[in-house]
């Protein structure tokens, strides 16, 4: 045997080598599961635990914003769910009873949409003013997201996980991340009240 063929010999029985032990990790890996790999879990298991925040965004609502002059009072002045979004808010629903998701208390933006939402999918909740939009209001962001803040602190869940259905900006703004129509954001409260997200965009299935 000549130079070149110990090398190739001895290259060909490396690759062996590593082609045997990675089929065996991908075995290994195959069955274990996600969360002993230092995988979270994902919003619907931790929820089960109780005394969490769920902020969740107002189901489908075709448009932006709300149409010049509206009234809160009046849900015809308003952007409001379509038939599409009121599935989707009642499948919000669907997906806390099926899992017995514990929930502790329900509050609502006093907009149509999200008052929808939370009626649909909850059936009963409690509106607050803390969680209204400031969209197309910058200057109201501060006061908006300091009167959540508030509200979080008054309402802290404890056995139960705490239910705010409000607007993107609003989730925006508090936690940094950015729902779509009827997603959630999953989050906790610290002891000194901050809040610290665990799950994002975690939807109805």
């Amino acid at each position: 045997m000549n130079l070149n063929e110990d090398a190739v010999l001895r290259m060909t029985k490396r690759v062996r080598l590593f082609m045997a032990v990675s089929t065996a990790l991908y075995g290994i890996l195959a069955i274990v599961p996600a969360t002993a790999i230092g995988r979270e879990p994902n919003g619907w298991d931790l929820l089960s635990q109780g005394g969490l925040v769920v902020l969740i965004r107002h189901a489908e609502a075709p448009g932006i914003g709300d149409p010049p002059n509206f009234h809160l009072a009046d849900c015809a002045t308003q952007r409001n769910l379509d038939e599409k979004g009121r599935r989707q808010a009642r499948a919000i629903g669907e997906s806390f009873r099926r899992r017995k998701i514990p929930v502790e208390k329900v509050y609502s933006s006093q907009w149509c949409r999200c008052k929808d939402t939370a009626q649909l999918a909850f059936g009963v909740f409690e509106e607050n003013s803390a969680l209204n939009s400031f969209f197309g209001k910058p200057e109201l962001k501060t006061a908006q997201t300091a009167a959540m803040r508030a509200l979080l602190a008054q309402a802290r869940p404890s056995r139960g996980n705490l239910v705010l259905v409000t607007h993107q900006v609003n989730i925006t703004a508090l936690t940094g991340v950015v729902p779509s129509p009827g997603e959630m954001v999953v989050a906790a409260l610290d002891g000194s009240g901050r809040l610290h997200v665990k799950s994002q965009n975690t939807a109805a299935d």
